[in-house]
């Protein structure tokens, strides 16, 4: 799918409002195949930077909070099996259990990160769902905005450096912050 069928497809679907601005992003989380950076893309040159940004990261967020949910609920046999099978899925659970927060957080923040899994594995864990879903709303917000801000006029973005100062600025801010996150909650 490219850029261009992707908008065609969003404008066509415009008289539904900001619905489908929200739910392609939200269904990209059931199937990870779809081109979520495209996605993200074509809603901040539909519906415009601010905008644009908002509903790519309501659905993203509603759509890992309901996997999360989903896998929380009815993986618990899941996670017996693994940990039978593999001996290694136990420290992977205990080190996101005790290191949970910032992983997730940094993991979230980058595009290329196979969002699902993240969210299986933190599901499947006793991840508290408080810090899973503060973790992965930051993240999410860091990623949408560092790819609005560079797909955003595009054909501008060398003439204008700025942008990816501020998305790597932006990056650095939010980390630091998720550390002192993790460190309260850590208490």
């Amino acid at each position: 799918m490219s850029l261009e069928q992707i908008e065609q497809f969003l404008k066509d679907l415009s008289s539904l409002g900001p619905l489908p601005g929200i739910l392609v992003p939200l269904l990209e989380a059931f199937l990870p195949f779809l081109p979520l950076i495209v996605i993200i893309a074509a809603n901040v040159n539909i519906y415009g930077f601010g905008f644009g940004i908002l509903f790519s990261w309501i659905g993203i967020v509603v759509g890992a909070t309901a996997i999360f949910g989903l896998c929380r609920k009815y993986g618990h046999r899941l996670r017996d099996r693994l940990q039978k099978r593999y001996a290694t899925v136990e420290k992977i659970f205990g080190w996101i259990e005790s290191r949970g927060f910032t992983p997730l957080f940094l993991l979230s923040c980058f595009p290329f990160t196979p969002s699902v899994l993240i969210t299986l594995v933190s599901a499947l864990s006793k991840l508290p769902f408080r810090s899973f879903l503060v973790a992965v709303a930051l993240g999410k917000a860091v990623m949408v905005l560092f790819i609005a801000l560079l797909s955003f006029d595009i054909t501008n973005l060398f003439s204008e450096p700025w942008r990816i100062v501020a998305s790597v600025a932006g990056i650095a801010i939010l980390w630091l912050g998720g550390k002192k996150l993790e460190q309260r909650y850590n208490k």
